[in-house]
């Protein structure tokens, strides 16, 4: 075998690396959710966005929920028997009302309980998601976000109030049609999060929800705690199972040049910690 037969069968072998590494992902991802289905007894869904970029009062998105999202976790459900859980693993910034609303009203008319995971976010539309969920268990520091509507580049509370806060004779008729728009979304997405909560929680904490998250009463990346989001009324456990963190190494964020966050990447514990498998 000459240097050339060698090259073309290096530049041969590496061009089906990628495939491979990627085949060899996907059934570590199986793997892991035959594991954890296994030891909870449930369908798990997982909907994890790894290309997003945020911005500071909105959301820039470049993966979001979108209708085929809603058409393939739709189908997940009508192909999970009604006794048995599903656990749902959230990592979104939101995304369409529509595809966003069809997946949450789905959720809420499964008989069986419906568990809902976020480990880091799981803002707009995630929490709209998260709203449907008998359970939601969090990481101590990941955060859910409010669910007011936006129109274009816009949040709909801050057309109402810019309207409002001019003289009616000096305002354009499309300003004026935006604003109603605004008030029709608002009025919307309040009635589905009243909705979609009660199926499970009582009607004072629904009317809660309904009356804060939708409004405009944050920007639309507010960062909404456990600890706040139990203070709403949600039933919130921040005891995130171990496969969850696991699962979420799988689905690595795109490749870039240089990676911006650098570690070593295992448990560090302290000297005194009786685990000394790792000590700092």
């Amino acid at each position: 075998m000459n240097f050339m037969d060698i090259f073309w069968l290096l530049l041969l072998l590496s061009s089906f690396q990628p495939l491979l590494r990627q085949r060899m992902l996907e059934a570590a991802r199986v793997r892991l959710f035959r594991k954890f289905e296994a030891k909870r007894k449930s369908r798990v869904i997982a909907l994890i966005h790894r290309q997003e970029t945020l911005s500071f009062l909105g959301f820039p998105i470049a993966r979001y929920i979108d209708i085929h999202d809603s058409e393939e976790i739709l189908r997940a459900i009508k192909m999970t028997d009604e006794n048995v859980p599903i656990d749902l693993i959230l990592h979104t910034p939101g995304g369409l009302v529509l595809a966003a609303e069809q997946i949450a009203y789905a959720l809420s008319k499964h008989p069986a309980k419906v568990t809902v995971f976020v480990p880091h976010y799981a803002m707009s539309g995630g929490t709209l998601l998260a709203l449907t969920a008998d359970e939601i268990v969090m990481d101590p520091n990941a955060v859910l976000g409010p669910v007011d509507p936006q129109l274009g580049q816009f949040p709909a509370a801050s057309i109402l109030k810019a309207v409002e806060q001019k003289d009616p004779n000096n305002v354009d008729d499309e300003t004026l049609i935006m604003a109603d728009m605004a008030r029709k979304a608002i009025n919307q997405v309040k009635e589905t999060v009243r909705s979609l909560a009660a199926t499970h929680l009582p009607e004072e904490t629904a009317n809660k929800l309904a009356e804060t998250l939708p409004v405009g009463l944050w920007t639309h990346d507010y960062p909404i705690t456990a600890e706040a989001a139990r203070e709403l009324g949600l039933n919130i456990s921040t005891d995130l199972p171990q496969e969850i963190y696991q699962l979420m190494n799988l689905f690595p964020q795109t490749a870039q040049r240089r990676p911006s966050v650098e570690y070593i990447p295992m448990p560090y514990h302290h000297p005194n910690s009786s685990d000394n498998k790792s000590l700092i």
